[in-house]
């Protein structure tokens, strides 16, 4: 037998025999669902058989018989109805698996368990649902309806990247059909939050009402999305509407997953623990640097990939500076914990990187991932991993901890037929063009080519996504690649920035001669473009559709 584990309730597998039923026993099952009707196949045991083996080892038993590839409305009331009544856990079975991982996929969209938290599930235990999600997403009923709105292009997101590539499109064909979805009121300039952590920016300064960036004639969908019937060229939202499209975009962004961390949520925004990656936790930061006159800082990195790379050590340079300047670092303990093995990917910023760690006396920790936080105590784990793979658990006090959580794509994402193995969007790193489906692209921080995922790559694929999309129309003369640009403005100290710009194998990609702005050197200059002119590049170019440095190439491809 191959079990396999759909919830605490419910384990499936394929056909058992009676002399499994000692084993399932064993295994502390305490009732068994036959979904196979007798005689499908010519070795198959009779449900009575199973029964009566199962009687004798004081199991309880129920027959629910399905036929495959017909799974009906009573058939998924009738499975509900014995979960409910049978003492548990409960095994399930029929001749893969699947009919039985199909009921309780559509039983729990009746009990209106979020449609992400079943394809998880069954996807994880290796069933795919995404054939029923239109069912699910309907109670687990049959549906009759047809789609509730269908538009040429439907952006999943309504993010940085999905509102400039909104914009750039308009900007080439400003007649197009477009809608948007996203449930947001507000959309967030969230590389500004370093700063707010800094001191420099004040929170209500990175955020605007989503209202009111929407590009006008883009339609907004204020909803969640709850599936992907790439098939059907259908998005499925939450209370089972229906959307669907010529040309689908997806990007969402990604989530910040807090609970990956034991303890994290308890303590956030309070005992001395922050984070820069949420807005309303940003001026939490800045209290605490202020406010710290001795003790010690801790700051953390997750393993890769995550939303800005830089960033975690941004706050660390920041928070130092303020400590430096207001000479209170001789009685500050900085350290920070990098689940990776360098400071920064790209080998050419480092060396201005490390004059820094060594003007704060940081010390650098690589390969420890933090795993606990008990806030109440001030107490910090780390996973540290050696050079032959050993793990140790170390434990570290604080009296600041700047957590940068661990990061996934989103749990309907994850769960759905357009991710590679690993859970991103799976696009053609060029064209970021899905691979699988020749109507979808993705672009900012879900899609899967090895990029930094930053605002300023957002801002670079959105010209290339729409130029592409407009060549799928007929309306652009070539496609055009994506090189794998992104900024990361690493704020080494208040007034100077050393610009990292770089694209796919860390290759530099800077945007200004080296006798203007030498990326690889802090600067002056770059500090200014990073606090003055970057805000209004994002809300008055990039949202806007201003490709300012960023126009797109087009390629002549020959067409068959």
């Amino acid at each position: 037998m191959d079990i396999k584990k759909i919830s605490d309730q419910l384990s499936v597998s394929g056909q058992v025999l009676p002399g499994d039923i000692i084993a399932l026993k064993k295994g502390g099952f305490r009732s068994i669902i036959c979904n196979r009707p007798d005689g499908e196949g010519a070795d198959q045991p009779t449900y009575n058989e199973i029964e009566a083996a199962a009687k004798k080892a004081g199991i309880q038993a129920r027959h629910i018989p399905v036929t495959a590839g017909k799974v009906r409305d009573q058939e998924v009331s009738a499975f509900g109805v014995a979960l409910r009544e049978l003492p548990g856990p409960v095994f399930a079975y029929c001749r893969t698996g699947t009919r039985s991982a199909t009921l309780w996929s559509l039983n729990e969209g009746a009990n209106q368990t979020p449609i992400p938290d079943i394809l998880s599930a069954t996807k994880a235990a290796g069933y795919d649902m995404n054939g029923v999600v239109r069912r699910i997403a309907n109670g687990g009923k049959t549906p009759t309806d047809v789609a509730d709105t269908t538009h040429d292009i439907v952006i999943v997101g309504g993010g940085a990247g999905g509102i400039s590539v909104a914009s750039s499109l308009l900007v080439r064909s400003n007649d197009l059909d477009i809608a948007i979805i996203d449930p947001a009121d507000v959309h967030y300039y969230q590389p500004g939050w370093t700063m707010v952590g800094g001191g420099i920016f004040n929170a209500d300064q990175t955020a605007k009402t989503m209202a009111s960036i929407i590009p006008s004639g883009v339609k907004w969908i204020k909803a969640a999305v709850s599936a992907f019937e790439p098939d059907n060229n259908a998005v499925i939202l939450d209370g089972c509407r229906v959307v669907k499209y010529k040309r689908l975009i997806v990007a969402p962004g990604l989530k910040l997953n807090w609970n990956g961390i034991e303890g994290l949520t308890d303590t956030l925004g309070r005992n001395g623990v922050t984070s820069n990656y949420r807005y309303d936790l940003a001026p939490y930061t800045w209290e605490l640097v202020q406010n710290l006159k001795t003790g010690r800082a801790l700051f953390t990195q997750p393993p890769m990939p995550i939303k800005c790379a830089g960033a975690p050590q941004k706050a660390l340079y920041l928070s130092a500076d303020y400590w430096f300047k207001n000479r209170a670092i001789s009685n500050i303990d900085i350290e920070f914990y990098n689940s990776g093995g360098v400071l920064f990917g790209v080998k050419e910023y480092v060396p201005a990187l490390m004059d820094y760690i060594e003007r704060y006396d940081a010390k650098l920790n690589f390969m420890h991932t933090l795993t606990k936080v008990d806030g109440s105590n001030k107490r910090a784990w780390f996973n540290k991993v050696d050079g032959e793979g050993n793990t140790e658990l170390i434990e570290a006090e604080f009296d600041m901890l700047h957590v940068v959580p661990p990061q996934i794509a989103p749990d309907f994402i994850r769960a759905s037929p357009l991710v590679d193995e690993n859970g991103w969007i799976d696009v053609d790193q060029a064209t970021l063009r899905h691979k699988a489906y020749d109507n979808i692209w993705s672009l900012g921080d879900v899609m899967n080519a090895p990029n930094a995922k930053t605002a300023a790559a957002a801002r670079a694929q959105a010209p290339v996504v729409a130029n592409n999309i407009m060549y799928d129309v007929g309306q652009a003369e070539g496609l055009s690649h994506y090189n794998g640009y992104g900024s990361c403005p690493l704020t080494v100290e208040r007034g100077k920035i050393v610009l990292a710009e770089f694209g796919y194998g860390g290759k530099l990609l800077p945007s200004f001669p080296s006798w203007m702005l030498n990326g690889q050197k802090p600067s002056r200059m770059a500090w200014l473009l990073k606090e003055k002119i970057l805000p209004p590049i994002y809300w008055k170019a990039m949202l806007k559709g201003k490709e300012w440095l960023v126009k797109p190439e087009a390629i002549t491809v020959a067409k068959d």
